[in-house]
């Protein structure tokens, strides 16, 4: 636009002029702006996106603590309103999920620990057109489920891998504990480690509520067979318990666990707990959240929707530990 005056135009005409100028600008600004006065880069943003985490975690559990935090602090980067419930009961946790459908949520992440008592919510989001991604449990259930992505460890790999290093330590019997009846994950672990470990693996079924049951339940099993001289937890607190277990039972068995916490990582460094393996719980909530924002913003599907995103496993052993320490004292690993 020419807005050049002639000489000895009217003073009015100039102010005249000069408003149309600033309009102009004000509304091509607007035009780039769209109509809602978004800029592009506001528009793929998650303000105002909602996600619900809902997990099989109980309150107050150190791992799922980490999961927790992983995913507050994508939805933190993201701009996205996260709300996170768990519940270890799979009837309770099937109602979450159901409560974040019929709150509309644009995107749910859920754990799988239970499959089948997810089948109907996970179904209800997908007609609801809300996109749903799994972490943590069902590695082997989330493609049949519709989810569109899966972050978490291959358990089978995981517990193979456990029991190809039970051989090199020359361990003979392994009791592998299990904490939660039904897990898939937890179930999947022991069977891994029973199928590479060339000795003898038997699991121990426990009370995962009640710690001090566990230490007790693995205490007797100890006492009623001398002859385990490894015992396998599925959770750094349960290792710990462990700990005390050989101790009262007076049992030459030693201790390794899948799943890390800062007070596990003490205990691997004093040599108490042989090794841990890392699952990294924190990257499991942070890419979940993530992976929905996303999605929603650039269309993307890590793994293709087809390949799930593994977090693990890492060993962390006495050589390494100060390597992630810090981390966990910062509540991140």
């Amino acid at each position: 636009m020419n807005t050049a005056l002639p000489p000895h135009t009217p003073a009015r005409h100039v102010r005249a002029v000069a408003l149309a100028s600033v309009v102009c600008l004000l509304l091509s600004a607007c035009s780039a702006l769209g109509d809602d006065g978004d800029t592009a880069d506001s528009a793929g943003s998650g303000g105002g996106m909602r996600v619900a985490l809902v997990t099989h975690g109980a309150e107050g559990d150190a791992f799922w603590d980490l999961v927790r935090k992983g995913a507050e602090a994508a939805a933190a980067k993201d701009g996205i309103d996260l709300t996170y419930a768990g519940d270890a009961d799979p009837a309770a946790q099937a109602g979450l999920v159901g409560d974040a459908v019929r709150d509309k949520v644009d995107g749910i992440a859920v754990t799988l620990a239970k499959p089948a008592a997810m089948r109907g919510p996970v179904a209800r989001a997908k007609a609801a057109g809300i996109p749903v991604v799994g972490l943590n449990s069902g590695i082997d259930a989330w493609r049949p489920a519709g989810l569109l992505e899966y972050f978490g460890q291959d358990e089978s790999v995981a517990g193979r891998a456990v029991g190809d290093k039970l051989d090199d330590l020359e361990a003979e019997h392994a009791l592998c504990v299990v904490h939660e009846r039904g897990n898939v994950a937890l179930e999947a672990r022991c069977a891994g480690v029973k199928k590479a470990f060339g000795g003898e693996t038997d699991n121990l079924y426990v009370d995962g509520t009640d710690r001090d049951a566990v230490t007790a339940a693995i205490t007797a099993r100890l006492r009623q067979d001398p002859g385990i001289d490894q015992v396998v937890t599925n959770g750094a607190q349960y290792a710990l318990g462990a700990v005390e277990a050989t101790r009262q039972a007076r049992s030459r068995a030693k201790v390794a666990t899948f799943d890390l916490d800062k007070d596990l990582v003490k205990a691997v460094r004093s040599g108490e707990v042989q090794f841990a393996v890392d699952q990294q719980p924190y990257l499991q909530g942070y890419l979940a959240v993530d992976a929905l924002w996303l999605y929603r913003t650039n269309g993307n599907v890590s793994g293709g929707g087809t390949a799930p995103v593994l977090t693990g496993p890492a060993f962390v052993t006495r050589s390494n530990v100060s390597a992630v320490a810090r981390f966990a004292a910062a509540g991140t690993r």
